[in-house]
């Protein structure tokens, strides 16, 4: 399976939009570790793994979905995290 990559905007403060992002990935009992320049997560959904990286660049999120369930599409994370973020 490849990976899933999207860049999301944001207009805070990259610790702002990192930690909305922490915030929400820790609501669904994930794991995230980094900070406002880079990092990793992991979460489960449904007995179903997601995991990814991220870097950020100015006032872009870069996230790299390294492993998903098949079922879940890249673009329900993207909306998903998109949401959150904004």
């Amino acid at each position: 399976m490849s990976d899933c990559n999207f860049t999301l905007p944001f207009n805070e403060s990259p610790l702002k939009a990192v930690e909305k992002a922490r915030t929400a990935i820790e609501k669904q009992n994930g794991n995230f570790i980094g900070d406002e320049t880079a990092g990793k997560f992991e979460v489960t959904i449904f007995g179903n793994t997601i995991k990814g990286h991220y870097d950020v660049t100015g006032q872009l999120l870069n996230l790299v979905i390294t492993e998903k369930p098949f079922f879940v599409s890249c673009n329900i994370i993207e909306n998903f995290l998109s949401k959150q973020i904004s």
